[in-house]
């Protein structure tokens, strides 16, 4: 079973965050459903659903308050984290942390953060497994 069944996450201005997650979430090769008041991409069992905030102006949310910190995306190589990063850039998401290896997680861990409109902040990461020891 998958870690998680879905995500939902509620936002200021639907048509604008679907122009920005829409990319990037084909980019992961998600399968995109529209429904009434949501979208959402699928990709096997998992889900990210968007949804219109019920309270108007009640956004953007703020990193580093109770809530919301940010959603990892792990993927296949280190080109994989520069293709997602600069296709989110291309869609209208601001870069928070540029590609880059994060030593404090391990020297193999590269990765980069965006962030849309509404404060929602997604990480592209790259960790493959340490290289066993040679006897």
């Amino acid at each position: 079973m998958p870690l998680f069944d879905h995500l939902g996450i509620s936002v200021d201005d639907l048509p604008r965050s679907i122009a920005q997650f829409d990319p990037v979430m084909q980019a992961l090769c998600c399968t995109r459903l529209d429904a009434d008041n949501s979208v959402s991409w699928h990709k096997g069992d998992e889900e990210l659903i968007l949804f219109p905030a019920r309270e108007s102006d009640s956004g953007p949310h703020r990193h580093g308050r109770v809530g919301w910190q940010h959603l990892a995306f792990a993927v296949e190589s280190r080109e994989d984290v520069d293709r997602l990063h600069a296709i989110a850039l291309d869609a209208g998401w601001t870069a928070v942390r540029d590609p880059k290896v994060f030593t404090r997680f391990s020297d193999r861990y590269y990765a980069s953060f965006v962030e849309d409109d509404n404060g929602i902040r997604i990480e592209f990461m790259f960790n493959p497994p340490r290289e066993p020891a040679a006897d």
